[in-house]
């Protein structure tokens, strides 16, 4: 009996049979350019508030957050490319010329004279993407911290401060509220560790084991995991782990059931670019898979998820969720939806601006063009290789995290 072929769904595209090529990275890099672009045209006129729909469910306006949750959340994911600079190339053109819109977006946003000024102040949600907005600056330290006017920095910091009255329940939103310390103690203010130091204390306690954290005391069937938990976790630490033998101990941790989470994540994409559509917040779209694409830009996968075939599943995700008609409206905004326009799918929370938390699927851009994950050969996903027929060894759980913080000495 012959092997089976591919069906049309499932056939390597034009990019996989050769998708080493600079071909798939600028792909990568229109995918983003089209997620920036109406924003940051919009905030260079100082007319976002104008302009952007807020599409929601929920019985009340979601546009006094909207629009620092899409700025936020889209610098939080473009950062890394950012970061690498301009160039001589065309896509470094191309990324000089984001970066100095980018910069630009942060100065009508925190500017108190702008009309563009974005809420940090009321209903909660600014603890949010002030989170993810300060998280931006530290994966593009040098394009989206240390370039901004001595002004735009003060008021940034200004305007995160805002958020301190926000007091985090005891979830992932801990780390929010984390993370804006840390951006506060870079632009000079006091740190509070009362809003650090327990958050990660709760999440060493929150450790559920083989690589998952309950989002709170308990588990849940979502991707906050990916959403902020890894990702957000990881980037506190990076920070303030010198700081006692217990953090770097925790770091060390982390590290390892990130990685863990980032090997079940690239068995979940199947060869279509779909992936289980579980949980909470599923209109983020291929930002449930920013665990596996953090663990890829930090080039600390695990040796069974070779970069390529991380690329294979990311790329196969973002062309699924992106590429689906009626993901965008006529004047580039994103919809609700996962694949295609679908509002029944959002929670009473989201809205328009929150939906630009896709774009943590494309951190990976943030390597360069001859790191591994863009220069290896194709390589087949998990799910290919087994469900292919091939033998290969079986996974097997993360065990042995400790449950507790270690005693400092």
């Amino acid at each position: 009996m012959s092997s089976p072929t591919p069906s049309d769904d499932t056939a390597a595209t034009p990019y996989e049979q050769n998708d080493n090529t600079p071909a798939l990275r600028a792909q990568w890099c229109e995918w983003a350019t089209r997620l920036a672009q109406p924003i940051f045209d919009a905030l260079d006129k100082r007319e976002l508030k104008l302009r952007m729909p807020v599409e929601t469910r929920a019985s009340r306006s979601r546009a006094p957050v909207a629009h620092l949750e899409a700025l936020g959340r889209l610098l939080v994911g473009l950062s890394p490319w950012l970061e690498l600079g301009p160039d001589d190339t065309p896509e470094g053109q191309l990324r000089g010329r984001l970066a100095v819109a980018a910069r630009r977006a942060i100065d009508a946003a925190t500017d108190p004279d702008s009309p563009d000024k974005m809420n940090f102040s009321t209903d909660g949600q600014p603890l949010v993407d002030a989170a993810f907005l300060a998280q931006a600056t530290f994966r593009a330290p040098r394009e989206l911290w240390e370039k901004l006017e001595p002004r735009v920095q003060a008021n940034l910091t200004a305007r995160l401060k805002e958020t301190r009255h926000m007091q985090p329940g005891e979830n992932n939103w801990q780390l929010f509220a984390a993370f804006v310390e840390l951006a506060l103690a870079r632009g000079g203010e006091p740190r509070d560790d009362s809003r650090i130091l327990p958050a990660l204390e709760k999440f060493k306690k929150w450790y559920l084991g083989d690589g998952t954290y309950g989002d709170g005391p308990e588990h849940r069937w979502d991707y906050y995991n990916s959403f902020v938990i890894h990702p957000m976790l990881l980037g506190i630490l990076d920070e303030a782990a010198q700081e006692s033998d217990a953090l770097r101990q925790f770091q060390k941790e982390a590290q390892v059931a990130a990685r863990r989470y980032a090997a079940v994540q690239e068995r979940l994409v199947a060869p279509d670019g779909s992936f289980p559509a579980i949980g909470r917040s599923i209109v983020y779209r291929c930002g449930a898979l920013q665990a596996l694409a953090d663990v890829a830009l930090r080039r600390e996968l695990p040796d069974s998820v070779p970069p390529a075939a991380a690329r294979t599943a990311l790329t196969r995700a973002i062309r699924r969720t992106l590429d689906a008609p009626g993901t965008f409206d006529e004047n580039g905004w994103l919809r609700l939806g996962l694949a295609g326009h679908q509002p029944s799918l959002a929670e009473f929370y989201i809205c328009t601006g929150s939906l630009y938390l896709c774009s943590v699927a494309l951190l990976p851009l943030g390597l360069p063009p001859e790191a591994p994950f863009w220069s290896d050969p194709h390589a087949p996903t998990t799910w290919e290789r087994i469900w292919g027929g091939e033998d290969i060894p079986a996974d097997g759980a993360l065990h042995g995290l400790p449950p507790s913080l270690p005693e400092e000495g």
